[in-house]
């Protein structure tokens, strides 16, 4: 497999620290379905798409990550 070349920059206001996430044990959903994986690293969470795994992650702190799972569950995100 090909290295990736892409390089993180920083933006503006980033208040989240650039994680190594080499070595994160990345979890998919209980039922394996979608290709959304999350990993618990260093007190924050890291969510990627499981079929690029080397494309950017997303990085959540744990407010931003609970905000998103009650909004998630109580349907705001419903496409339907």
């Amino acid at each position: 497999m090909a290295e990736s070349t892409t390089q993180h920059m920083p933006l503006k206001g980033w208040d989240k620290p650039d994680l190594d996430l080499s070595e994160a044990e990345w979890q998919s959903s209980s039922r394996g379905k979608g290709d959304v994986q999350i990993a618990f690293v260093e007190g924050f969470i890291a969510m990627r798409n499981s079929e690029r795994p080397e494309s950017p992650s997303l990085i959540f702190t744990p407010a931003e990550w609970g905000a998103f799972v009650c909004g998630a569950r109580e349907g705001e995100f419903d496409l339907t």
